[in-house]
């Protein structure tokens, strides 16, 4: 049961929204000392206009490990969703332990103006802790 498992806190793991050209990508990093074994990341976009509700089709993304200190391409993602909620949701294993967290990035606010640099990638994007 979901009762049963220990969802420990997730620190050190980022998602980051990357210009680069004329494209948008979606990056994971591992900030941790271990690396993150088991990785699964569904990404979805949803949100409501004055007279109707939206969403995007759900993405799944495995990758077997991210090891410390490094990252990995999630996907790239279309300008036309900035308007949505944006949900990654990542799950992974640390010495066999579950980690568990959503990360949203609200709407408007995947744009230029909240790009930081970001010394993994080396160059600028949009961290979300």
């Amino acid at each position: 049961m979901k009762k049963d498992i220990d969802f420990s806190p997730v620190k050190n793991v980022h998602v980051v929204i990357t210009k680069e050209g004329d494209g948008w990508r979606v990056f994971l990093i591992n900030r941790n000392e271990k690396k993150l074994e088991n990785v699964m990341i569904t990404s979805r976009g949803y949100g409501e206009t004055k007279t109707e509700t939206q969403k995007t089709s759900t993405l799944r993304h495995m990758i077997p490990f991210i090891d410390s200190g490094e990252y990995a391409l999630v996907e790239p993602i279309d300008e036309s969703v900035f308007h949505l909620n944006n949900e990654y949701w990542v799950s992974y294993f640390i010495d066999g332990q579950v980690y568990d967290k959503k990360f949203i990035f609200v709407p408007d606010s995947i744009i230029e103006d909240n790009l930081i640099f970001v010394e993994e990638l080396e160059m600028k994007g949009i961290l979300h802790d």
